[in-house]
């Protein structure tokens, strides 16, 4: 049987040396003017932090760029495709003059390869990461699968993470601002709806509860109830650690009900769009 294609997963080094787009066995290296350079159109990161530049410029001065930038010909210029971060350090240090391999590269690989850059850097905040996926899907027609090849991921992640573009907008950008994690944004997705995923985000922040810490809460407006005269058993680690598991998989609300010859797992959904996507992560 053939071995599975991984995609542009695989890294950047094997792009290079296996794309061939311009009929080359290896990369070839030339220096050119750093104002001849310009940023790529689509890029997925739109963050950069400045101390972490700051950092980079100073290497820079120091050790010099070490890893050529990838351009291609846009008109009297050059469209960076990897490499934006390391471009933006070396105009912080001072550098004239930049390492790049020139290729003609197509606007659906372009956008690949920036991608896959991102994320093997883990550049990329969640939010971002979502957004690139579904540039590639909207606008190339790519289908999930052939999106988790590209970035050597699984389906399930790259629709775990498109599915946190459903939160509140106001919720996207304390992910932007790094305030949540992408963990955060999970369990806020196992929420009903939008007001309540709003109460529980500052309810994070204020009191800079953990992942875990957010999903122990479960969903707000749960009610205690009357005290029971009979107590329910409390569940065993490893049950509420396979809970988080599942949860984790389905970005939803899964509870697991232990019995003495059996049990149940229940997964939550809010919508019918949310019902096919785990679905479809079932393989039904």
């Amino acid at each position: 049987m053939a071995k599975k294609e991984r995609g542009l997963g695989r890294g950047l080094d094997a792009l290079l040396s296996t794309t061939n787009l311009m009929g080359l066995e290896s990369p070839q290296i030339v220096n050119l003017e750093i104002e001849q350079l310009v940023p790529r159109q689509g890029q997925p990161r739109t963050r950069f932090d400045e101390d972490t530049l700051q950092e980079l410029a100073e290497s820079i001065k120091s050790q010099g760029l070490l890893q050529p930038l990838l351009v291609r010909p846009k008109g009297n210029q050059y469209e960076i495709i990897a490499g934006e971060r390391r471009f933006r350090a070396a105009r912080l240090a001072g550098l004239e003059m930049l390492p790049v391999v020139i290729k003609d590269i197509a606007d659906h690989q372009a956008a690949e390869i920036s991608l896959v850059e991102n994320i093997q850097r883990e550049d990329l905040n969640a939010v971002e990461e979502a957004r690139a996926y579904r540039h590639l899907m909207d606008k190339y027609g790519y289908t999930q699968e052939k999106v988790a090849a590209i970035v050597g991921k699984s389906r399930a992640h790259v629709a775990n993470t498109m599915r946190i573009l459903s939160l509140p907008q106001e919720i996207l950008q304390m992910i932007e601002a790094g305030q949540l994690t992408a963990g955060h944004a999970r369990t806020l997705l196992t929420l009903p709806d939008a007001r309540s995923q709003l109460l529980r985000a500052g309810e994070i922040i204020k009191n800079k509860l953990s992942v875990r810490q957010a999903e122990a809460k479960g969903r707000p407006g749960r009610k205690q109830g009357k005290k029971s005269a009979v107590a329910k058993p409390a569940k065993p680690a490893e049950i509420i650690d396979l809970e988080e598991r599942l949860q984790q998989q389905f970005s939803t609300r899964v509870e697991i009900y232990p019995g003495p010859r059996g049990g149940k797992i229940q997964i939550s959904y809010y919508g019918e769009d949310d019902l096919q996507r785990i679905l479809e992560l079932l393989g039904i």
